[in-house]
């Protein structure tokens, strides 16, 4: 036998032996827990200077980073939290060191509190927090007890308004009209929900499992991408109504992609089938969770060959 086929050997051996011991799973699952939440942060610091884009209003870098900070919390938190159906959902991540995660997510946020602090937004780096938590863990006072998560619809109620209310707060704090603040706050907000439940279908498994009365779990397939699709017309015709009057700035790129990109979503990943093919799974991270890139990256395009 050769020294090549020998060191071959050894090394899957090693190889072997080190991807199933106790310490590298656990390592290995902590990493999954601390990146997993990365993407959705950034992709939410990207909604907030999208915001920005459509207020018309010069936008803040520290802001849309403090925001991320804050998104990778409140996703952080809720990953590290022992949940039932993440144990389906999100098998990668058992086993995983939620000390680790936890103090990685405060330090998030700290950072990310004290950049909003700075720019006058205190209160407002509390409310994704505060409601994170009551949908993770909730409260129980004697008798009285709130926990978010379990209504039908409710996951995705949260989710909307939550992440609506912070990005249009974030980016329309230096706005002297609620008008525009609020139509940002329905664009965003519906786009988070609808999000979140085409997420939902993936995860089928777990929330019937675990008692969550998601949308495609409660209505099915066929009534669920009926809802999204008609709010999804219903908040980007009254954003197009917004724009032509110029209620908002004059932004029609970012509403026709987010429209375009929006129905294709609804289309085609609203299906409760087990998907597992890694080619469809990228797909969906590109136009669901890498919606804000991409706009961001032809507008730059777009400008660049209109000047």
């Amino acid at each position: 036998m050769s020294s090549n086929v020998f060191s071959g050997c050894f090394s899957h051996i090693f190889k072997h032996h080190r991807t199933t011991s106790p310490k590298y799973d656990e390592e290995n699952a902590t990493l999954e827990l601390l990146k997993s939440s990365i993407l959705v942060a950034f992709s939410g610091a990207l909604r907030i200077h999208l915001a920005f884009l459509l207020l018309h209003i010069q936008s803040s870098m520290l802001t849309c980073v403090a925001g991320g900070l804050i998104i990778y919390t409140v996703y952080t938190l809720d990953r590290a939290f022992d949940s039932e159906e993440d144990t389906v959902n999100r098998k990668e991540l058992n086993g995983s060191n939620k000390k680790v995660g936890l103090a990685v997510s405060l330090l998030a946020f700290i950072l990310g509190t004290c950049i909003l602090a700075k720019e006058g937004m205190f209160a407002l780096a509390f409310v994704p927090f505060i409601t994170g938590y009551l949908y993770s863990k909730g409260i129980k006072i004697g008798r009285f007890a709130l926990k978010l998560k379990g209504g039908l619809g409710i996951k995705n109620i949260v989710v909307g308004l939550t992440w609506g209310l912070f990005i249009a707060g974030l980016a329309g704090s230096g706005c002297g009209n609620l008008v525009p603040i609020v139509l940002v706050f329905i664009f965003f907000g519906v786009k988070l929900f609808i999000n979140s439940a085409i997420y939902d279908f993936k995860d089928v498994k777990g929330d019937t499992l675990a008692g969550i009365k998601t949308l495609p779990v409660s209505l099915g397939t066929r009534k669920t991408r009926n809802v999204l699709t008609s709010m999804h017309l219903l908040s980007h015709l009254v954003l197009g109504i917004a724009l032509i009057h110029g209620v908002l700035a004059f932004e029609p790129l970012i509403i026709l992609y987010s429209f375009i990109c929006g129905l294709i979503c609804i289309q085609n990943f609203t299906s409760s089938e087990d998907d597992k093919l890694s080619s469809q799974t990228l797909e969906r991270t590109v136009l669901v969770d890498g919606e804000s890139t991409s706009i961001l990256g032809l507008r730059m395009i777009a400008g660049a060959l209109i000047a």
